[in-house]
């Protein structure tokens, strides 16, 4: 089978007309580092066309690793007001993800600490609301850094990010009307659930999801994506997980992060590796140490971690709970600054009961 070239025109295409559905006189903000000048000029091109008014933010890459680095207190604390008042006269927003090397890695500029990172995070909490409070979505560009992040060639990852969005298919929108269809039978039974059992290796973990609203995730918010979620009951997450795939957090890969939970809250919390930046994220403010979310990977087209969350939360088989931030919609009422999504592999050894039914098996739907 050969390999699918990148094509900037075509996710352009797809992000401006399908997941943000641009339309006339909308302002749009559009940020991305300019290691993705091309998809970022074929985004502009068609919100153009679309009649839409897009706003671009241009960064370069390691700009927030100097901010968090090199800031004042004063800067690294608070978001100026002009920046909140450009959010808020936006319509919507679409983020471009361009995984790079970290300041260090560089072995250029100053590296800042996990807790002038988390510093940074907490200031853009009202900035994060303001955004989130509108129509967004989020799509990654294929780096070199992220095709080694994956193990693969950069030619094989742009073949495996274009094969993730369905851009390889003649009509990549009806085959997101697909996904939403299957995910839709999903949440017929979720929504019927109370107690949420989560078993697997090291992980022994009940929540709570009565009264919460199951949201059809479709790639209309994440490009690519495939998993349904909800915001669980705020006190209601009691004992352990564990979580077998590794999730980078501001830019720092943690592995094997175990929290232990008690009433909703972390009580407990160690990684294998990149504890002191978990400790940190755990620390940012008093939201960090409740869940937020709760997700279900249905997309079985994605086999193997790639070290990217956008992605790897979204491998069938799998579940991924993020600390902090919940999305209103669900229902969720956590408020953080941070929304970090940890993932728990349950293909081998897993299981997932509804109500004390058993639903899922191993990775697969019973």
């Amino acid at each position: 089978m050969s390999l699918i070239a990148y094509d900037p025109v075509g996710h352009a295409e797809l992000l401006t007309h399908y997941c943000l559905s641009a339309a006339p006189g909308e302002r749009l903000l559009v940020a991305g580092s300019t290691s993705a000048l091309d998809l970022l000029t074929e985004i502009n091109r068609a919100m153009l066309r679309a009649g839409a008014y897009p706003a671009l933010r241009l960064s370069y890459p390691g700009q927030d690793d100097d901010l968090a680095a090199l800031a004042s207190g004063a800067v690294l604390d608070t978001v100026h007001p002009a920046d909140l008042a450009d959010m808020r006269g936006m319509d919507g927003s679409l983020r471009i993800l361009t995984p790079e090397l970290g300041t260090g890695e560089r072995g250029a500029g100053p590296s800042a600490d996990p807790q002038r990172r988390a510093r940074l995070l907490a200031s853009r909490s009202e900035l994060a609301a303001i955004r989130g409070s509108k129509k967004w979505s989020l799509t990654l560009y294929p780096t070199p850094y992220a095709a080694q992040q994956a193990g693969m060639s950069l030619p094989e990852f742009q073949d495996f990010v274009m094969r993730a969005m369905f851009l390889d298919r003649p009509d990549p929108v009806a085959a997101w009307g697909e996904v939403r269809a299957t995910q839709a039978r999903l949440i017929e039974r979720l929504s019927r659930a109370d107690v949420v059992r989560i078993e697997a290796p090291g992980t022994d973990l009940t929540l709570r999801v009565g009264g919460r609203t199951w949201a059809n995730s479709d790639g209309k918010r994440n490009m690519p994506s495939g998993e349904v979620f909800t915001g669980p009951q705020e006190d209601s997450a009691e004992g352990v997980v564990t979580f077998s795939v590794p999730a980078a957090y501001q830019g720092v890969m943690v592995r094997g992060a175990r929290l232990e939970f008690q009433a909703g809250q972390v009580v407990s919390a160690r990684a294998d590796e990149g504890e002191a930046t978990l400790l940190a994220a755990l620390d940012t403010d008093p939201g960090a140490r409740f869940l937020g979310e709760l997700g279900i990977g249905t997309n079985y087209g994605i086999q193997r971690p790639s070290g990217n969350i956008l992605f790897d939360e979204k491998i069938g088989g799998t579940v991924h709970m993020a600390l902090g931030r919940s999305y209103p919609e669900t229902g969720g009422l956590n408020v953080s600054a941070i929304h970090w999504d940890l993932i728990a592999d349950l293909r081998r050894g897993g299981r997932l009961t509804l109500d004390g039914e058993l639903w899922q098996e191993n990775g697969q739907f019973i």
